[in-house]
């Protein structure tokens, strides 16, 4: 519910080239952030104490809490080459090789918890890529569709249709793909991983053999629609 929460429809970088208000006041994960602050100025509204008080039991749970919410938010920024460099430090330690024999088994546990936690909103994120062919394509539409709309404003730099083919395929194996393997790596989701990993493996063919067709498609929509 939280997750991007009054996102303006263009990238981060969109907006720190704008220097919109929102890059004024958060300049890393500007979107992100925003997201955060408002959700988080919200739940602590006096109208919902009763709400807070079945979450959180006391200020130390009311720390925790936001601190919970911050890293899942947080992870949704994947452009972030310094967020993603720690992110994969922190699974290395905790599912890789990379594990400190001396670290205590209380530290250890909580790292895996909070990857896991990050890598369950991740999925979330792009859901759409690791369920059926017809999910996918519906919501890599719509998203096409908002790109579209804000190269045409003057937002973005450049064309989406121009690369929009081959950006979903590297996006499928250098992103999509890796992450529902992390999925079935850290063993939480069970036999859902599998299908998880299925999906997208799927619809990265499909999109391969048929993507070309569907970007012209999006765009004829677009230009239909006076966008």
């Amino acid at each position: 519910m939280v997750h991007d929460v009054d996102h303006p429809g263009v990238p981060n970088s969109t907006l720190v080239r704008e220097n919109a208000q929102l890059a004024q006041v958060y300049h890393k994960s500007t979107a992100e952030q925003n997201s955060v602050d408002l959700a988080w100025n919200l739940f602590m509204d006096p109208q919902f104490s009763e709400l807070r008080s079945a979450v959180c039991q006391d200020l130390s749970g009311l720390k925790r809490f936001r601190q919970i919410l911050v890293n899942m938010l947080m992870a949704t920024d994947i452009l972030d080459k310094e967020l993603n460099e720690v992110r994969n430090s922190r699974w290395e330690k905790a599912f890789g090789t990379d594990t400190d024999i001396e670290e205590s088994a209380k530290t250890n546990m909580d790292r895996k918890a909070t990857i896991v936690m990050e890598h369950l909103i991740q999925a979330s994120d792009i859901a759409h890529t690791m369920q059926h062919w017809h999910v996918f394509r519906k919501w890599n539409g719509r998203l096409f569709l908002e790109t579209y709309q804000a190269w045409v404003s003057g937002r973005l730099e450049e064309d989406p249709s121009l690369t929009w083919y081959e950006g979903e395929l590297n996006f499928f194996d250098f992103y999509v793909i890796p992450l529902a393997k992390k999925l079935a790596n850290c063993g939480v989701f069970g036999v859902a991983s599998t299908e998880y990993l299925g999906y997208a493996e799927q619809n990265r063919k499909e999109w391969q053999d048929r993507g070309q067709q569907i970007v012209a498609e999006y765009l004829e929509e677009a230009k239909s629609s006076g966008q």
